[in-house]
Parts: structure tokens; sequence; C-alpha cells
């Protein structure tokens, strides 16, 4: 193991040079330096040979080549760490000053505490790298992602300056517009029918061709030859199922009290303004000029009290010759021995009347329909005084579903004022402060009430122009109320953002330039989610979504 002469101990230098001598070739045993202890060994780093090319040693004695490379140390010799040496010759260099050379080996020396210049001058060419990769970034051209953001946030801030310089105009010029368009709301349909099927099914659908199709080759004549197998279109009629008390109603005591009530529901009519009277055999369909029987079993028994009831075949009946029908009509039924085609009817528990009307003509449509809600509010007084004892009765009608509907949706109505009463004292009670500055319940109450003003000029601008109203559109101002409370909370954060020590105009501007992007997102995305509403096939959902839209 040699020692390089740049790396032996200063205390060994005088020592060596005292005993080199120019011709001297005579190597002494090399003592083994005393390893160091680790806390102050530092790593050796090797020194740049670029640095060391580029420089001309400066005067001195020129180096022996045949001076042997290891010289002779103290037994107590350290080696010097390099890193030290190449610190103290960077920072020599730094400070203008030439590294001194080693006479003895020709070299230049490392002086001690080069390290922590080496590092410095490594952190101070790192910095430099970085700041020209700034600037190369710099230069670069930018990609400006604020064009959108910017010109809404100023065009936004000039309304909010332009609402604090003329507030009274603002105030006045939405309330004589609500004004304007209510009145649109006399238009608003008052017990106006509305067809489910039309509503709720969508426009131009294949069912609705292929129907007309069978309507073209299978015709029918509900005021002549009425049949219901030939109808594909709901009908009008009214239906009651009579269930007996007892184990079955083929007894002569509980037919004779189904057909009381037959006969008053047959005796059933509509007094109309100008007097005249809807009955029964006005709006009936018809078969060969007789009102269909309601039920064949019981019309068979009414012509024939002496009927055997003992001998009723079932799902056929003949009477006279004449085949009956009864699968549709009876229930509950116990079946006996069979008899050629059908069975032995020993028992049925219920019965159903249907009483058809004619449903073709449009005036004499309308009559059935006036008929059919008469009977919806005259069935119970029927029932009650004719103190049924051993039959239980329901009903039913064609309308009765979109009756129910429609008194559903009407019950909604009444519930607005508690929803615009709970939304009110949501919203103050979320913008109560006790700092009487930062308070912001009366602004909270005049933005519901401004998006109940949007509720009522909207609708009665729909209403003028004549969009139909369909029931559904009563729910409609629950989900406007909810996309203006939203907008109104995003506008009192901001408001309460701005300094006090700002003038209105210049706290409006601020405002409307902050919530500027958030409320332009939300309200075309409710736009959008709107219209794509009005697109659909379901005329309900698209006078919905057009309501919503206004």
């Amino acid at each position: 193991m040699s020692l390089s002469p740049s790396k032996v101990a200063p205390e060994a230098r005088p020592e060596a040079e005292a005993e080199r001598e120019p011709e001297s070739t005579v190597e002494k045993p090399e003592p083994q330096p005393q390893p160091e202890p680790e806390a102050e060994r530092e790593p050796e780093r090797e020194p740049e040979p670029e640095r060391e090319a580029g420089r001309e040693p400066e005067a001195g004695p020129e180096p022996d080549s045949g001076r042997p490379s290891r010289v002779e140390a103290g037994p107590r010799a350290e080696p010097l760490p390099a890193s030290k040496q190449e610190s103290e010759r960077l920072l020599e260099s730094s400070q203008g000053r030439e590294p001194e050379l080693n006479w003895a080996s020709g070299q230049r020396t490392q002086p001690l505490g080069a390290s922590g210049s080496q590092s410095v001058s490594v952190s101070r060419r790192s910095s430099q790298q970085a700041a020209r990769s700034e600037n190369q970034l710099s230069e670069r051209p930018r990609c400006h992602t604020d064009c959108l953001e910017t010109p809404l946030s100023r065009a936004f801030g000039r309304l909010g300056w332009e609402v604090g310089s003329h507030p009274w105009i603002f105030l006045l010029a939405p309330m004589v517009l609500t004004a304007a368009l209510g009145t649109g709301l006399i238009y608003l349909p008052k017990d106006e029918e509305e067809n489910l099927e039309e509503q709720y099914t969508p426009i131009g659908s294949p069912a609705k061709a292929e129907r007309r199709f069978v309507q073209g080759h299978f015709t029918a004549n509900d005021s002549y030859r009425f049949s219901i197998s030939r109808k594909s279109t709901e009908v009008n009629f009214a239906c009651i199922l009579a269930v007996s008390n007892t184990a079955s109603l083929l007894e002569q005591e509980i037919l004779e009290e189904i057909s009381r009530l037959d006969d008053a529901v047959q005796n059933l009519y509509v007094t109309e303004e100008n007097g005249t009277q809807i009955r029964y055999n006005q709006v009936c369909a018809k078969n060969q000029g007789l009102c269909v029987p309601s039920n064949p079993l019981l019309s068979a028994w009414q012509m024939n009290k002496n009927l055997d009831l003992r001998n009723l075949t079932f799902p056929i009946f003949s009477q006279a010759g004449q085949p009956i029908y009864l699968a549709g009509t009876i229930g509950g039924t116990f079946l006996g021995k069979r008899t050629a085609m059908a069975q032995l009817l020993m028992k049925a528990k219920a019965m159903r009347l249907l009483y058809y009307l004619q449903t073709e003509d449009g005036e004499v449509n309308e009559l059935s329909k006036r008929w059919l809600i008469h009977f919806l509010n005259q069935f119970s007084n029927i029932e009650k005084s004719l103190a049924l004892e051993k039959i239980q009765v329901v009903y039913f009608t064609s309308l009765s579903r979109q009756l129910e509907f429609e008194a559903t949706s009407m019950t909604v109505i009444p519930l607005f004022h508690l929803a615009y009463l709970l939304i009110i004292l949501f919203a103050i009670t979320s913008c109560y402060r006790c700092d009487c500055v930062r308070n912001k319940m009366w602004a909270a109450a005049f933005g519901v009430i401004s998006a109940a003003l949007a509720v009522v000029s909207g609708f009665g601008l729909m209403l003028y122009i004549g969009v139909p109203f369909v029931i559904i559109v009563a729910n409609s101002p629950f989900l406007i109320l909810g996309v203006g409370v939203d907008d109104m909370f995003i506008m009192i954060s901001a408001w309460q953002k701005t300094s006090l020590m700002d003038n209105i105009k210049q706290r409006l501007s601020s405002v409307y330039s902050k919530v500027a992007v958030s409320i332009t997102i939300t309200t075309i995305t409710n736009v959008l989610a709107f219209y794509t509403g009005i697109m659909t096939s379901f005329r309900s959902l698209r006078e919905k979504r057009t309501y919503c839209h206004a």
C-alpha cells in the first residue's frame, strides 16, 4: 500500500523534504497508516480532470520522473482527505489565487477545508442551472386557461357595479315584469280532463301505429252493434263487484238483492246546468238497439226468475238454445261433473256487473264521462239506501285511475305554502349571525321570494304562449325553488367575504365577479338538463321540462 505525496500528513512533509535527494532511489518501508475514526472520515472525491488539465503549473521544481511515487512518512503520519484538499483548492481559485505546487511531487497542493468550498461551488452551479431552466420555461409560450373565466368575471363585475349604482331599477323592474307575466295564470285550466295515455306514452310509438291499423280493419259501432272483443282501446265503463256473504250467491234472495242494485245504477241520471238530463240508456253501449246487459246470468234470471240455478253449466251456459259465456262475469266458482263441453256450476262466490258506455263520438263520449263521474259520486248513497245485507260491493270505473291521479297531484298544491315557509326559515337560520353587520336574514328571505317570483313569471309566460299545463307540472315549483335558493346561498357567501371598508358598488362588483363562473356553470347545466327533457317523446315530461326551463 502506497501513499501519494499529496496525501501525506502535514507533519510528515518536513521530514520527507529533508531526506529527499535528487538521485535517491532508496525505498523505505512504508508505515501502515492508522485508520481514522468514522466520525472524522469523509468520502474522498475524485479530482476534476477537466479543471486540472486546463491549468498550467506555476514555476517550481519539475517533477522527477525517476523519483519513486512513495515517500517515507513518520510512523504516526495520517493521510489528508482528498475532499478537503480539493475544497481548499477550489476556494483559492475562487478568490483569485493560484494553488500551491507540491515541490516534492510537482503537483498542486490541496489545502485543508476544500470540501466545504467544493460543496458551495456545486450548490452554486446547481442553482445557476435551475435559474437557467426557469428562464427557459419563462420564455416558452404559456397556455392561458382563463379565457372564459376572465371575461365572465369582468362582465359580471360590471353588472354588479350597475346594480350597486342603480338599485331601484333592478328592484322594481323584476316586480313589474312578474306582475305583467303573472296575469297569464288566468289561463290556468280548471276541471280539464287529461288523457293519461296521451300524456304518459311515447309520441309516435309503434304500438299506436299498430292500433290504428287494427281500428281501420276491425271497426266497431257502440251505438248499435257493440262488441268488446273488437275494441282495441279502453272504453268507458263502470264495474261493480258483488261478493256474497254466504258460501254461494246462486240463491234467489241474493240475486234479488243484486238485481235491485243493478236497477238503481241504471236509473241514475245527471242533471246539467241548463236542466237537461243524461240518463244511462242515452249513453250506454247498445247491441241491436238495446243496452248491453251488465251480467248475462243476471239478465237471464231477470227475464226468467224461475231459472234453475242448480243446473247451470260453466263456462258456457245455454238458454233457449243461445250460448252465454260466463267465464268473465262469475268468480269464485266450484265445479261439479262434466257435461258435454262444460261442467256443472255448483257454487259461485262473486258476480261482476259491467256497464259499458259509448266511446266513439266526441260529444257522446263527454256525456258518458259525466255520467261516470256522477256514478262515482252517488254510489255510496245508493249503497246506503239499498241497505245491502247479503252481499258486499266494490266499484271501479274507467275514469277512477285518472281522477285519483289528479286528486293526488292536487293535494301537492296546498303544500307549496308550507314548503316555501320551511325553506325561508332554513335560509334565515343559515344566514343568521350574531353580528348585526354580518347578519343576512333579510337577504335570505328575499332570495326565496325572488325564486317564487320566477315561478309566477315563468308559468304565466308559458300559459300566454299556449303551452299545455298538465297536472305533473304542479310539482315543478319545488325544483325551481331549489335551484334558485342554491344560487342565493352562493351570492350571500361571496358577499360575506368582501371588505367592510368598500362601498356598495365595489362590494357588489366583487360578489358578482366571484360567483360568475359557478352560477354560469350551474345555469348551463340546468338548461342542458331541462332541454334534454324537452326532447323526450313523453308529452307530460316534455311540458314539465318546458315550464322548468322558463
